[in-house]
């Protein structure tokens, strides 16, 4: 659990993920053939097929995203109560009573405040206030200090992120703040440094930028000219009472998910069916996913093209403090993504150009 509990805890706001991706470099330097950073920030690691297949291997590109939604500083005003905007997408509902740091950065020195969302206190409410959702624009953040000691240390355009941290919350359930993605980053590095006896390319891509649209693993994608992609981020469980009977797909504690189609991608057949094959081979629980959207699109139309698909843990309450997986479900994503590569040459065509 402690690499699990480093990636949830360290903060990587989108667009300010150079702490997180400095822990990520650390992890897969050990096990790369090679390592780099790209343009964006994406962290790059390459781990050469021990057992080609052909004389040029083949290229397989697995891609986490490391940066989780937060809110940039946007004004101070002359209480020193913060104004910010969302940096990625957020359910207003779920802000108001919600803790969060402050990385400031006026001074030129770095200072974390922590501070509050408060909800409208019930003696300032009206009816109508207890029936409507506050918007996004409307809510602040209170740390309590004066307007001075806050300018002194946060100016506009500083990152904040959600302060909720790890925890195991009972037998085998996880909970944190950021499980989309920083379980897929886990999965990502758990495998990389299992993978043996691969006839293909491997690249371990933490990716940027992924929450405010898929801006980061595109350089990547363009850079690598992968023949498969295997994105790594949550599915969705219908296994809660909110759920209708037909929405229900993935449950915790049931396995992987893989993805047969999301918003942005349809899983490529032949993918898909060497992902479920390997998973039936070696004994991999998994599951059949429909998803939102993810790293997949981006790389499945870089360049010719890639044979893509997304796989993950199922994650309960995404966009929320109070994620959710089944240990079980993360330890099946990285044994899928181990044993992949042995067989990840299979699904090309001969004739594949």
């Amino acid at each position: 659990m402690e690499l699990l509990e480093k990636l949830s805890n360290i903060p990587g706001v989108s667009g300010f993920e150079h702490e997180a991706q400095e822990l990520v470099r650390e992890e897969l330097r050990p096990y790369a053939d090679e390592l780099w950073t790209d343009r964006m920030g994406n962290v790059i690691a390459l781990k050469k097929a021990s057992k080609p297949s052909r004389e040029k291997p083949l290229r397989l590109l697995y891609s986490a995203h490391i940066d989780e939604i937060g809110f940039m500083v946007r004004h101070i005003d002359e209480r020193g109560f913060l104004a910010f905007a969302p940096i990625g997408g957020f359910d207003p509902r779920t802000l108001p009573s919600h803790r969060v740091t402050i990385h400031g950065t006026a001074g030129g020195t770095t200072t974390r405040l922590e501070g509050v969302i408060p909800t409208k206190p019930g003696w300032l409410t009206d009816p109508d206030d207890r029936k409507r959702v506050i918007p996004i624009e409307e809510l602040f953040v209170d740390t309590g200090l004066s307007a001075e000691r806050v300018r002194a240390a946060v100016q506009v355009g500083d990152a904040i992120s959600l302060s909720k941290t790890f925890e195991i919350l009972n037998d085998e359930i996880v909970t944190g703040r950021n499980f989309d993605d920083r379980i897929g980053t886990y999965s990502l590095i758990d495998s990389f440094r299992k993978i043996e006896n691969n006839t293909v390319d491997v690249y371990a891509v933490s990716s940027v930028q992924e929450e405010v649209g898929v801006r980061g693993v595109p350089t990547a994608a363009h850079a690598i000219e992968a023949d498969i992609c295997v994105a790594i981020d949550g599915s969705l469980p219908g296994d809660i009472p909110f759920a209708r009977t037909t929405q229900e797909q993935c449950a915790l504690g049931g396995g992987t998910g893989i993805y047969l189609m999301d918003n942005r991608t349809i899983g490529d057949r032949d993918l898909l069916r060497g992902l479920m094959e390997t998973c039936e081979k070696h004994g991999i629980p998994y599951q059949r996913n429909i998803g939102g959207g993810t790293d997949a699109s981006a790389v499945q139309r870089a360049g010719l093209g890639a044979k893509a698909t997304t796989i993950g843990a199922p994650t309960r309450y995404m966009h929320s403090t109070v994620q959710m997986c089944h240990v079980r479900d993360i330890q099946a994503t990285a044994d899928l993504l181990a044993c992949f590569p042995r067989y990840a040459h299979e699904i090309i065509p001969d004739d594949w150009r």
